[in-house]
């Protein structure tokens, strides 16, 4: 019988989903074990052989748990509101709940044929209503929270008015605005609902306020930090514009230390950890006022550095400070205003990448020394982010390497107030080193860098010019999206004071409106809907949610999905606690990643939940690259010429599909029948073939090099697939696609098939094993549970074809031997496995059969077959037990007529023998 993994596929496809097999069950006895992937945003383009990376990996992983006892959540769904969707209803007028739901069934289709352990009915959708619901609450109760940093967590709202209407905040300690004012508790009880509605909103930690953004005219949103890149949209690459405007925001930077802290106590990579450290930037220095010359204002400044104050030789403003419109003098008020709208249309990224490009331009403004009182002037330039610190930087060009290419490009001083602990040329470069012995710097002359810094702080906090803090790159997070496809954010409007929706009436669910682009005076395209309003006449927030609200909670909502009452059960979160095993792409540190673990804080500040961290450990699989092909055309001409004749003319390489190509050899009448413009060209061939050239690339449309994995299942199967890709190298490596590969997998699966085969027959033997069958065995026992333990999948594909080709050597048929290496495989190459368990005479799923246990002394060699050297030169082998002692060894071998006889009589000086290793007789 051949190995037929199309019917065998389907097969067990179909019998998982009926007897639901990958059911987890909320109330086991077993240790928990949950298993995640990050789900994917369905678009319209499906899988490419690339996304299911993670997936098996997880997958094995979760199918090697339950074989090993465990009770297994590993659960999927879709994070299925986007921004593509809503373009592409820009575009052509289809709902984008309609393609959503369309690409959704594709998604599934595809991934059901890989042949995964999800347990589907506790699939979620972000865009569906049961779901945002709860990711309506969830806002609801971050809205209604502040951050008491008397007790260092979140708390309702109410107790921060209970705190106002009996003592007022002079003695409440929170993460607010700055601007907030102190208030008796008389002040507040006079206040009107407006004003202590405005005065709240400086204390939640979900508010409205002005804020720069990331605006997109052409997506017509606001984008998130990390989705832009130099300057224009991850999506679509539309230019972006720094602007300042009203906004929802979520106040993470309350969390921003608890967030550093967190990172010590979980198991992801150092890389990653990297990543969220920078995102999150702690520094520690201290404040300092500069007073302004002829303005009754000064500039507040944030430095690391106050121990080279006296080194100060200009002020630097981000080009958005609120000051810079207030302080420009007439003569400079064209060139700056010029200067800031072109720089403001730089994103901060750019800007904090961009150390080449050096601009700025005088204000014509003088601030004062606050230790010298000399006048110090008073630039913009575009690398002092509005974002960071204050917004303003005192600029010591000689211990700051930017500082130093700004006054080198503008010609301004460097003056020295350190002396370096090694030669050092201040012509070329700063000394930015924290190190050193302070000069020119009044009293802290001859002090150490380390002194000079607490020394400065006391008398910058003694003079009352600033104080001693900490600060954090981290902004708080805007959180509304001037667009449709989003969660609507559950907040109406009344007398302009903004409520949030009671728990009862939510989910506020998305209208219908007749298109999706913003309404003619600029509103989001919410502001469309008839008659959408709150008791049918307060206005509701008409932003919604950004990509990350849905996928910050959602490894929640898998434990208890059907639940109606609460986003999820407390003995249910309390049993599954975090994900065990999370894996995904390396793109969402610093977005999804960095925003899933303070609502995890938040909501376990709120004791809606018992665990602070959303994911014990995390992988980031690599990328699986596509090979792209290309043709080679002959400049100004109508005439392709195969790869190795390219030399001799000049040609442009054009990429073609990746799938009319077999090993670099293109199918010409496929190519001529793929894009017209080939038709009528002239072919040049080597040997009768048109050959072509090949580079690693991403896998995308663009390329052509879009590899399917439904082809893959159907030419070669999903058990294949899912080898092939562990095989290609390791998890956290990027490696390239290439199918030319997949046939020694293919061929490995009708290797294992035929073990248990003899003329087309079933044949398994109940016959003892030998002892070199379980020595394989049990040697390949050991090598696969290592490698699934450290996520070595690549090495357990090759430890599986080495014991095979030995089990096939063998002839092995037997029960014993074969049964084990089927649950061995089964994580792997599930459908064979279960298949062939089936026909063993098993009743019930593989899925839960015991992982095998290694016996190590089936592992131990009975005999070594000693080489036997005579002054170094090997002459002869003898086969020993492997037990023997040295003087065994030596007594067994001299004792053998072999070695007597070359011996000749004589007697040998010494013997030196090392235990299943060698012996050497000394002559």
């Amino acid at each position: 019988m051949e190995y037929n993994f199309n019917t065998i596929e389907k097969k067990w496809q179909a019998r998982w989903a009926n007897d639901k097999t990958f059911k987890a069950d909320n109330h086991s006895s077993k240790p928990k074990y949950y298993v995640l992937d990050m789900f994917p945003y369905p678009s319209g383009a499906g899988l490419h052989v690339g996304h299911p990376l993670g997936y098996i990996a997880s997958d094995i992983m979760a199918r090697y748990k339950r074989h090993k006892g465990f009770n297994v959540l590993h659960p999927m769904g879709y994070d299925s509101f986007g921004l593509p969707a809503e373009q592409y209803a820009i575009q052509t007028g289809q709902h984008p709940a309609v393609t959503t739901e369309q690409n959704i069934q594709r998604y599934r289709e595809q991934l059901d044929k890989i042949g995964f352990s999800f347990d589907w009915d506790r699939e979620v959708r972000t865009s569906d209503p049961a779901y945002y619901k709860w990711t309506q609450w969830i806002f609801i109760q971050i809205y209604n929270s502040w951050y008491n940093t008397k007790t260092d967590k979140a708390e309702s709202v109410d107790t921060l008015i209970q705190l106002l209407e009996t003592e007022g905040n002079a003695s409440v300690e929170a993460v607010c605005d700055e601007d907030t004012p102190i208030v008796s508790a008389t002040q507040w009880k006079q206040f009107s609902e407006k004003e202590q509605s405005d005065f709240l909103m400086k204390y939640r930690l979900a508010y409205l306020g002005e804020a720069y953004v990331n605006w997109c005219p052409a997506l017509g949103t606001v984008l998130a930090n990390d989705e832009v890149k130099d300057g224009v949209s991850e999506r679509g690459g539309h230019p972006v514009e720094r602007k300042l405007m009203k906004q929802w925001s979520m106040r993470i930077t309350a969390y921003a230390q608890r967030l550093l802290d967190g990172l010590e106590n979980i198991d992801w990579s150092e890389s990653l950890k990297e990543s969220q450290r920078y995102w999150i930037g702690r520094s520690e220095g201290s404040s300092l006022n500069f007073k302004l010359q002829d303005h009754n204002a000064s500039i507040e400044v944030f430095t690391t550095r106050p121990d080279t104050v006296f080194g100060v030789a200009f002020v630097t403003l981000a080009p958005e400070h609120e000051l810079v419109a207030q302080i420009t003098t007439p003569e400079q008020k064209a060139e700056v205003e010029s200067y800031v709208i072109k720089a403001k249309n730089r994103s901060e990224r750019e800007r904090q990448a961009d150390v080449t490009r050096i601009s700025g331009v005088f204000t014509g403004t003088y601030a004062e020394h606050p230790f010298t009182g000399k006048p110090v002037p008073v630039w913009v330039g575009d690398y002092v982010l509005a974002g960071y610190g204050t917004g303003a930087v005192m600029a010591v060009p000689a211990h700051d390497e930017r500082d130093y290419k700004f006054a080198k490009h503008f010609g301004l001083p460097l003056p020295q107030v350190i002396v370096p602990t090694r030669e050092h040329d201040f012509e070329t470069e700063a000394w930015g080193e924290k190190e050193g012995q302070l000069i020119n710097s009044d009293f802290l002359n001859g002090l150490d860098v380390k002194t000079a810094i607490k020394t400065i702080i006391t008398e910058i906090e003694k003079r009352g010019l600033g104080k001693g803090k900490v600060n954090y790159r981290l902004r708080d997070a805007v959180f509304g999206r001037q667009r449709y496809w989003g969660e609507p954010i559950p907040v109406y409007y009344k007398d302009g004071v903004p409520y949030a929706l009671p728990e009862s009436e939510l989910p506020l669910v998305l209208p219908e409106i007749d298109t999706f682009l913003p309404t003619e005076d600029g509103e989001p395209p919410l502001g469309r809907a008839t008659g959408w309003k709150y008791k049918g006449q307060y206005d509701y927030e008409l932003t919604t949610m950004p990509g990350w609200a849905g996928s910050s909670w959602y490894f929640l909502r898998y434990m208890d999905a059907q639940n109606t009452n609460a986003f999820t059960d407390r003995t249910l979160s309390d049993y599954w606690q975090s994900v065990d095993l999370y894996i995904g792409g390396s793109e969402h540190a610093t977005g999804h990643l960095l925003y899933v673990r303070f609502w995890t804080k938040f909501l376990k500040d709120r004791g809606f939940i018992g665990t602070d961290e959303p994911a014990q450990k995390l992988i980031n699989q690599g990328m699986i690259q596509g090979t792209s092909t290309m043709v080679h055309r002959v400049n100004n001409s109508n005439k392709i010429v195969s790869a190795g004749l390219k030399k001799q003319y000049e040609t442009t390489a054009i990429h073609i599909d990746v799938n009319i190509v077999d090993n670099t050899i293109v199918d010409v009448d496929a190519l001529k029948k793929w894009r017209d413009d080939f038709a009528g060209m002239e072919f040049e061939l080597e040997n009768g073939k048109l050959i072509c050239s090949t580079a690693v690339e991403k896998m995308s449309k663009r390329w052509y090099n879009v590899v399917n994995p439904d082809d893959i299942c159907e030419r070669f199967g999903a058990d294949t697939l899912r080898l092939y890709e562990m095989f290609l190298g390791p998890l956290e490596q990027s490696k390239p696609w290439n199918t030319n590969g997949i046939t020694g997998v293919s061929g490995f699966l009708k290797k294992l098939w035929r073990l248990f085969y003899q003329n087309n027959a079933f044949t398994l033997s109940d016959a003892e094993p030998t002892k070199t069958e379980l020595k394989t065995l049990h040697k390949t026992i050991k090598k696969i549970s290592e490698d699934i333990e450290r996520f070595s999948f690549n090495t357990s594909v090759s430890n599986f074809m080495i014991c095979v080709n030995e089990l096939t050597e063998a002839k092995c048929n037997k029960r014993a031997i074969l049964e084990p290496l089927l649950i061995l495989v089964s994580p792997y190459a599930p459908h064979i496995a279960e298949e062939l368990w089936e026909q063993c005479g098993h009743t019930e799923s593989i899925a839960f059969a015991s992982f095998p246990v290694c016996d190590d002394s089936y592992l131990q060699d009975d005999a070594f077959n000693y080489p036997i050297s005579f002054n170094g030169k090997t002459r002869l082998m003898i086969e020993l037990p492997a037990h023997l002692n040295q003087q065994e060894i030596e007594k067994e071998v001299m004792s053998r007529e072999e070695v007597q006889k070359l011996l000749n009589g004589a007697s040998p000086k010494r013997i030196i023998i090392v235990p299943k290793k060698i012996v050497n007789i000394v002559m």
